[in-house]
């Protein structure tokens, strides 16, 4: 690799992940950004789930510590970052990859539990993050914020919470790109489209008892480019880019990864 990240201290909160016979988001992205020479510390719920992403990133002669943190928790937020601090004294890059959907449904039809939940979770899980790590980029005068979206937060679905919170996570990395900008510091969103992930493919599956090589095909149809869904590794590669010195002039942008299917508004 080209070591794009090069003595670079990243937090990839939502680093493990489900089950399943391909690689999640959160963790390709730590073994990629371990690639290109970042110190990485992967962020989990599951502390065991962040191990696996760590021995894989170790396996690789890559540098990684797993830390077990629940995103929606203000007082395990602040803790993953003073311990990031504590370890490497800086952190250059946060990593926000946290995202549930399950239970969701149309407007009619939403139970009030599910909508909070939902809400909860994808909203706080980006928010507690940055508001812990500010202060530290602040005094850097630098750092690199990506929170990962979805191109349901400007695509019609039928699952209304799922796209207002994906929709809040924009506007709100939108207001942090443009209100800590003078600092330094750079924040943009990656909208992932159809991805062929454990999370997507194995829970869809299960939760809607629908055999799983079915909904791939069913999923593939809908992408526009080469009828394929993506991968990971298309999110990872395009959090690579956004945080690395490559993009130091991009803020505030919404970068959908999604194979031309959100070309289709209008």
């Amino acid at each position: 690799m080209s070591g794009r990240l090069a003595g670079k201290i990243a937090i990839v909160v939502g680093g493990g992940q489900t089950p399943g016979e391909t690689i999640g988001n959160g963790r390709a992205t730590a073994v990629l950004f371990a690639r290109e020479g970042a110190h990485v510390m992967v962020v989990d719920r599951d502390l065991a789930a962040a191990r696996e992403t760590v021995d894989q990133i170790e396996s690789e002669g890559g540098a990684a510590v797993a830390h077990a943190a629940d995103a929606t928790r203000e007082a395990e937020c602040a803790a993953l970052i003073a311990r990031c601090v504590e370890a490497y004294g800086r952190v250059d890059v946060l990593h926000n990859n946290v995202g549930i959907g399950g239970g969701d449904a149309g407007p009619a039809h939403l139970v009030e539990e599910d909508w909070d939940h939902i809400l909860e979770v994808n909203l706080k899980s980006v928010i507690l993050p940055c508001k812990h790590v500010l202060p530290v980029m602040r005094r850097q005068r630098g750092g690199v914020i990506t929170n990962v979206s979805s191109i349901a937060a400007v695509c019609a679905t039928p699952i209304v919470a799922y796209k207002v919170s994906k929709a809040g996570i924009n506007a709100y990395t939108q207001s942090l790109a443009v209100g800590n900008a003078k600092h330094g510091i750079r924040a943009n969103v990656i909208m992932p489209g159809l991805m062929n992930t454990p999370m997507a493919v194995e829970g869809i599956s299960r939760a809607l008892g629908v055999d799983r090589e079915a909904l791939i095909r069913q999923r593939d149809a809908q992408v526009p480019l080469r009828g394929k869904m993506g991968t990971a590794w298309d999110v990872a590669h395009a959090a690579l880019f956004l945080a690395s010195d490559e993009a130091g002039f991009i803020t505030g942008v919404a970068l959908a990864v999604d194979g031309g299917q959100s070309a289709r508004i209008g």
